[in-house]
């Protein structure tokens, strides 16, 4: 019973995380995150962020369960209760020439995620997490606002936008045979983007300023499936082939678009709008989201060490719906992890988990004639903690260092550190015990 209350505990604090989560405003701060839907959040567990992003043909780290969203066929190598909740930092240093730095820092949330076997090869999984997010704030100050060729008034033009779209999930994966594993998702995706432009002339007293205000409320259904095929060399020696996918489904979009005019006081601040010029809300209308194709392969000694290798093609130049434009994208992930006495009593630094990876992305943006393209170099550990009544713990945490774009064309250069922290457990809350 205790097991059980437990158990319902935890799921009433993911609900409540739930609600905050799809209220939650931007948590990024990137320009580029005005393109396409966002910044695409990878979908994956601080285990796999720490090694590079793979996944697509992974299911246990050595003998722990994990839950790996971006392939569900690997729910049916999960043959423990697992709870993986964890949080999110981000450290930003954006670059332009001519421009002085800006740095930014966010936190947030990054994912509650349940699985439960359902039998010996077969699991239900659930859970919440980022989609997609936006957030960007930059101005563009011009002399003169062309009335008169002495006006040597500053005009300021400013973009921002929030907002994002989260998915909640329910999957299940089951093994046919002892090679072979299947599964699949269905998630709904919602949430709303949000893109605000304001025109406006500091200097010149009396002036009615303006705001165009943009945003789509988006929801619907998605669907990914998978499947994973190992090769047993040995008891303790694997190699997996993965593949996963993700549907180009379509989704409701509902879209909003204010113009309003408005003054504003001795300090800069907008003042009440005096009217709204335009304020229209158009027809529901559908937003095709892209063919995604994941291939991956792995090679495991259990207990031992994992190494694998993924590559990832997505179909955004089909994306409809919302700001058209964008490339197909690839990314490339290598990764592993090492673990040098996984039973070491003695020495705790032993039995951790260290991580390392790579990453090569090929975003969906073409921006100023140029391909704007990410680089990464990962790191983790998987600190286990004290086994207590036949559950397991571990303390997850990967740090991602990269950059993307350039400063070549007028673009703007990111810096990055991304910081994953989870939690997981492993447990046994839903087993009948037999009594002689």
């Amino acid at each position: 019973m205790i097991k059980y209350t437990r158990f319902f505990i935890t799921l009433l604090f993911a609900v409540i995380a739930f609600a905050a989560h799809s209220q939650s405003t931007a948590t990024t701060s990137s320009p580029y995150s005005r393109y396409g839907i966002g910044d695409i959040d990878p979908q994956l567990m601080p285990q796999n962020s720490a090694m590079g992003g793979i996944g697509v043909a992974t299911n246990k780290f050595g003998y722990f369960n994990n839950i790996n969203i971006i392939n569900p066929a690997s729910y049916g190598a999960i043959n423990l209760t697992t709870i993986d909740i964890g949080l999110y930092a981000n450290f930003l240093t954006l670059n332009q020439t001519g421009v002085s730095s800006q740095k930014n820092s966010n936190f947030r949330l990054s994912h509650v995620a349940f699985a439960i076997p359902v039998s010996k090869r077969s699991a239900l999984s659930f859970g919440l997490l980022p989609y997609s997010e936006r957030g960007y704030n930059f101005k563009n100050s011009v002399k003169g606002t062309g009335s008169s060729p002495a006006d040597t008034n500053i005009t300021n033009y400013t973009y921002s936008g929030d907002g994002g779209l989260s998915k909640a999930y329910i999957g299940y994966g089951f093994g046919i045979g002892k090679h072979l594993l299947l599964g699949g998702n269905v998630s709904y995706i919602f949430g709303t983007l949000k893109d605000i432009s304001t025109t406006e002339i500091p200097d010149l007293v009396g002036t009615i300023n303006s705001k165009i205000e943009q945003s789509n409320a988006i929801s619907g259904l998605n669907y990914d499936y998978g499947v994973q095929y190992s090769f047993d060399f040995s008891e303790t020696k694997h190699l997996v082939l993965g593949y996963s996918a993700s549907t180009g489904s379509k989704l409701n979009s509902q879209s909003s678009f204010i113009v309003s005019q408005y003054f504003t006081d001795v300090n800069g601040n907008q003042d009440v709008p005096l009217d709204s010029i335009i304020n229209r809300q158009d027809a529901k209308t559908k937003i095709k989201l892209p063919q995604t194709n994941r291939f991956g392969i792995s090679f495991q000694s259990d207990g031992k060490f994992l190494v694998g290798a993924d590559y990832t093609m997505s179909k955004w130049s089909g994306l409809t719906g919302i700001n058209k434009g964008l490339q197909d994208s690839k990314t490339f992930n290598v990764g592993g992890q090492y673990t040098p006495n996984i039973a070491s009593l003695r020495n705790y630094f032993s039995s951790v988990d260290y991580r390392l990876g790579g990453i090569y992305d090929e975003t969906y943006m073409v921006v100023n004639n140029t391909r704007i393209k990410r680089y990464a170099v990962t790191a983790g550990l998987g600190l286990p903690l004290r086994p207590n009544n036949g559950s397991f713990y571990k303390i997850n945490i990967s740090a991602e260092v990269g950059k993307r774009g350039s400063l070549v064309n007028g673009l703007v250069k990111e810096n990055y550190i991304n910081i994953h922290l989870g939690f997981t457990l492993n447990d046994r809350w839903f087993q009948k015990y037999k009594f002689d």
